[in-house]
């Protein structure tokens, strides 16, 4: 995200010595602020979208981590068993 970067404060300075009120020189700029980066503010909508696709990306993870847990747990169940088994098998033959 751009910022919006203006020295509000010079610009009122200058409509002054221009002869401009203060009170109107300070909406003046206040407009030139929002004019020259109304096209890079966030509206309402936009965060609410924003907020929207994030709750349902976040979703999508907590599944998938769900079903890592799953396949982590089931792994060490199945490694367990086998070494269970080799274990067995290795004590049970003569040597």
């Amino acid at each position: 995200m751009t910022t919006i970067t203006s020295d509000t404060l010079k610009f009122v300075e200058r409509l002054e010595k221009a002869g401009i009120p203060r009170d109107h020189a300070k909406a003046e700029a206040l407009a030139d602020v929002l004019a020259s980066g109304s096209q890079e503010l966030a509206t309402t909508g936009d965060i609410n979208t924003v907020r929207t696709e994030m709750r349902e990306m976040r979703l999508e993870i907590n599944g998938e981590m769900k079903l890592i847990r799953w396949m982590v747990g089931l792994s060490l169940a199945i490694s367990t068993g086998i070494l269970a088994m080799l274990f067995k098998l290795f004590f049970a033959l003569p040597h």
